[in-house]
């Protein structure tokens, strides 16, 4: 159960907020206060009872002999850790409709709406965030719930507050301030029972699984190595109830994980679809030579070009489609990674996985359910609406989250599409024991190393032992971004070693 202290920090966190920030930054102050918020007391749902997904330690990829050891039982613990996407929000700001005082929806389903009906099911976290839209002083109150806003005065002034759904009906929210309720202020929280179903659609899961890479190379001599590339255009899963056309390679976003040694010879054959409106071209940041490649392989619908270059420098690299506009085509999920592998390899861990991060620029505001449209506008002023994990909101949390178990080591492949926003990638609760700088693997690692500055169009390595079991948090440390769909999990089964952190005092010194 959420804390009703901790509740009441969120809530001031939240004001504190609201006022550090100048009025113009008022919904920027409402998006910093909810990632602490989320930070603070969201429960991560349950996890899933079995957490083998078809993901095998990296030293079995590579054929090697595994150590025989059993793995950890999995658990089903409901209360693991922390989210940044359990909560169902809703923004409102106060204003004037039809001389009456209302309040109007921000974003999403409700966006314009007056005295919006707020629409949730039984169990889910519910957040509200209030924008003061006028200048007079104003709440929310759901007195039903023992749930409400701070009072916001000053005009852009904002307050956030949170609470579970746990009672089905319908529930009515208004203002306490003397006489608003009466003069309009008053809307409806319909609790729905059960829990909410995922709508169904008519559109492909483009999420790249991040175990899904080929295993390591290790000692072998150089070879002529095949890439075989189809550009496809397709209507793709962005959230529940949300679709967007996703330009890909290979029909998923981030393409797929190339895997070459250093003095391999690299022949990519990129195939256009027949069925795309676009032409597509590919340009790897481990090539040299013109464009990356880009300038052999611009791809006419139902053509295909071959491209031929030699990997000469080790490291891991992006590639990206390279056809004007560019940053149209990579918003649009059209990147990925190639690792050119020193000569013997990296050092074994027991998990790769593989994971990148981009933006998209919708019309539609976030949230908005229904079939969205890239926004030119917005790509070239830099507003995106939505920050990503490979290619969806929840691609990491509820379809494809990192699994492993306590004991193991793990590597992440971390690159960041874009095409504009630098990323400070982080794992809450754990801390990087190798980083790999600037995705360099001829220079020594940085050890000990808690958040990673990756640019646009950059990648990095980093590896972690695990040594407790539990739930850790995939983020970009710029925390806003995680209310735009910035979020993984990483899934730990195994013993939770309360030498390393427990509830409560010390009671006694770790043997």
């Amino acid at each position: 159960m959420t804390n009703p202290v901790l509740l009441a920090l969120a809530a001031a966190a939240a004001a504190l907020f609201a006022c550090m920030f100048p009025a113009r930054h008022a919904r920027r102050a409402i998006a910093a206060a909810i990632g602490l918020a989320a930070m603070t007391f969201l429960a991560l749902p349950a996890a899933a009872q079995t957490h083998d997904h078809g993901a095998q330690p990296a030293s079995e990829q590579s054929g090697e002999a595994s150590s025989g050891e059993e793995a950890a039982p999995t658990r089903s613990d409901p209360a693991l850790g922390t989210s940044y996407h359990s909560a169902t929000t809703f923004t409102l700001r106060t204003g004037i409709a039809a001389g009456r005082m209302v309040y109007i929806g921000v974003g999403g389903d409700i966006d314009g709406q007056v005295n919006p009906e707020l629409m949730v099911h039984e169990g889910e976290i519910v957040q509200i965030n209030l924008i003061n839209g006028e200048g007079a002083e104003h709440d929310v109150v759901i007195d039903q719930y023992a749930a409400r806003s701070s009072i916001v005065v000053g005009k852009n002034a904002s307050s956030t507050f949170s609470f579970t759904a746990n009672k089905v009906g319908e529930f009515a929210y208004f203002c306490s301030i003397a006489g608003h309720r009466l003069a309009g202020m008053e809307g409806l929280l319909r609790v729905m029972p059960g829990a909410r179903e995922t709508m169904d659609m008519d559109a492909a899961d483009i999420v790249r699984d991040p175990a899904d890479l080929p295993g390591p190379i290790g000692s072998r001599p150089t070879q002529v190595v095949r890439v075989d590339f189809e550009t496809i255009e397709l209507k793709g899963k962005l959230d529940d109830g949300t679709t967007y056309v996703y330009w890909t390679f290979n029909g998923k976003v981030p393409g797929p994980f190339v895997r070459v040694r250093v003095g391999d010879t690299v022949q990519v054959h990129l195939k256009n679809a027949s069925d795309s409106v676009m032409m597509h071209s590919v340009d790897f940041h481990a090539a040299t030579g013109p464009g990356g490649g880009a300038d052999f392989t611009q791809t006419a619908p139902g053509d295909e070009t071959v491209v031929t270059f030699q990997a000469l420098k080790p490291g891991i690299y992006v590639y990206h489609c390279a056809t004007p506009s560019v940053a149209h085509h990579i918003t649009s999920g059209m990147y990925g990674l190639i690792l050119v592998e020193p000569e013997g390899g990296l050092p074994q861990v027991d998990r790769e996985f593989y994971v990148m991060q981009g933006e998209l620029y919708t019309v539609e505001t976030f949230g908005t359910k229904g079939d969205l449209e890239m926004d030119y506008d917005k790509l070239t002023s830099e507003r995106p609406e939505y920050f990503l994990f490979n290619g969806a909101v929840g691609a990491l949390t509820k379809s494809h989250p990192l699994y492993a178990n306590a004991g193991e080591t793990v590597r992440i492949f971390f690159g960041v599409g874009g095409p504009n926003y630098t990323s400070s990638f982080h794992v809450i609760g754990e801390i990087f024991d190798h980083v790999y700088t600037l995705g360099s693997v001829t220079t020594p690692p940085v050890t000990g190393v808690q958040t990673v500055t990756v640019p646009p169009g950059g990648a990095t390595i980093v590896d972690f032992k695990i040594d407790r079991g539990g739930h850790y948090v995939l983020v970009d440390h710029a925390l806003s971004r995680a209310e735009r769909g910035l979020a993984g999990y990483l899934i730990v089964d195994g013993p939770e070693n309360d030498a390393i952190m427990h509830a409560g005092p010390a009671d006694q010194s770790p043997e």
